[in-house]
């Protein structure tokens, strides 16, 4: 006999709903690769690197941000989950990084924050362009995460920057200075941008190579992925339906 109040079963079912619906929009959010929250990380990385103060905090604050933007960027792009063991063991090498980085301190240590960020945001790089590639086809998180990337350049060249200034003995500009952080973050955009304002130009043979390397590759980038990427999303059908045909 049935007493008419629902069972323990029954009543559990709304519970067990709400969560696979919180589930399936998650998973939705994270398959339909929506780089607006990576781009967000991206620029905010960039904005803390030339307006932070140049103190050893800000370079331990850097790593993590990097850190927190790959583990965002893997899972976005549906390679690892937030909590997986890659990416738990992403952040605990980052802490332990920064750990370091606040209580030795040192000529070596600076050098290897910088190093570990560059790696981080080169990281980032590769995720995110494996994860735009993926899609296989233009949209606006493509070219999200296509703007990503040419943003995380700049902090690439940036952190290269950093990392020979820190570990060599003579200063990395020609001003007979190395820069602070937010000097060389400058430098690095308006290299990668080759608008070339002549304020700052790299003393030695290594810092040259970079610099004519980011020039180089900054404007392949715009010409060849950019560009391709926005043409190819003002053709799309705006009733959603694909391309429109040209010609």
């Amino acid at each position: 006999m049935t007493s008419g109040r629902p069972s323990s079963t029954a009543a559990r079912r709304p519970a067990r709903l709400r969560g696979a619906r919180i589930d399936s929009r998650v998973a939705r959010l994270r398959a339909s690769h929506h780089y607006g929250f990576v781009l967000s990380a991206v620029i905010g990385a960039f904005l803390f690197a030339i307006l932070a103060p140049d103190a050893r905090w800000t370079g331990s604050a850097l790593v993590l941000l990097l850190g927190g933007t790959l583990v965002c960027a893997l899972w976005t792009a549906g390679i690892a989950r937030a909590d997986s063991r890659p990416s738990v063991a992403l952040v605990a090498a980052a802490a332990a990084m920064v750990v370091v980085n606040l209580t030795v301190g040192g000529r070596a240590t600076a050098g290897a924050v910088q190093v570990l960020a560059g790696l981080l945001a080169v990281a980032d790089v590769v995720v995110i362009g494996r994860g735009v590639v993926d899609q296989g086809e233009v949209n606006r998180d493509s070219v999200r995460g296509a703007i990503a990337v040419y943003v995380l350049l700049g902090l690439v060249f940036t952190f290269s920057y950093g990392t020979i200034a820190v570990l060599s003995h003579t200063p990395f500009f020609a001003q007979g200075t190395d820069g602070t952080r937010a000097v060389r973050t400058y430098f690095s955009y308006v290299t990668l941008a080759t608008l070339g304002y002549g304020d700052y130009s790299p003393a030695g043979t290594p810092g040259r190579a970079l610099a004519v390397s980011e020039a180089l590759l900054g404007q392949l980038y715009l010409v060849t992925v950019v560009t391709v990427l926005v043409s190819r999303l003002r053709g799309r059908d705006p009733d959603g339906g694909g391309l429109i045909p040209r010609g």
